[in-house]
């Protein structure tokens, strides 16, 4: 079974911040605090705006392609219907134009859906402020409390106790962050 290289990372980080934070511990106690990123997700209103753009956007992008596919599934049904009665110098036209229309579809999605296309461009320019904007009010917290360490869940890492959950105070520092 292969471990994914994001969560190996994250128990390193673990590891090693318990190692370099043992002979300290001893000596006092080690405070660790945790955000749940869901929570965070589910109740920052900057993150809900950003979402329901994000699929404002996304729903946009599917119903154009959706009217392109249908399009061209119209172009081949009725040129199937058509097809015995062309002449050769029609039947390659209407294939030459179907071909466009498959090869206008097939860039469109690529451009829209593919690897750095425009839904993926137009996701990180959502959520790469907010993300910042959580760090900056993770870091806060943990400078004001006095927190050794503090990290998200989001690798879902061990056991925690609910008492070190830094999350409402995290939502608190953001809507101060946000006026």
């Amino acid at each position: 079974m292969r471990v994914p290289q994001r969560t190996l990372l994250g128990l390193l980080v673990i590891a090693a911040l318990v190692f370099a934070f043992s002979t300290q511990a001893t000596a006092q106690g080690l405070k660790i605090g945790f955000v749940r990123d869901d929570v965070i997700k589910d109740n920052y209103r900057a993150w809900e705006r950003a979402q329901e753009q994000w699929e404002t956007e996304r729903k946009a992008w599917e119903d154009e392609a959706a009217t392109k596919e249908q399009a061209l599934q119209e172009m081949i049904q009725e040129y199937e219907k058509q097809k015995l009665i062309l002449s050769e110098e029609k039947r390659r036209e209407r294939e030459a134009t179907i071909r466009t229309k498959q090869e206008d579809l097939d860039a469109y999605t690529r451009r829209i859906f593919g690897p750095n296309g425009t839904a993926e461009r137009t996701q990180e320019q959502l959520i790469l402020p907010l993300l910042e904007r959580v760090s900056k009010a993770i870091e806060l917290v943990a400078i004001e409390g006095n927190y050794d360490v503090v990290f998200t869940m989001q690798s879902g890492l061990g056991y925690i106790k609910e008492t070190y959950d830094l999350t409402d105070q995290v939502l608190e520092r953001l809507e101060t962050l946000d006026e």
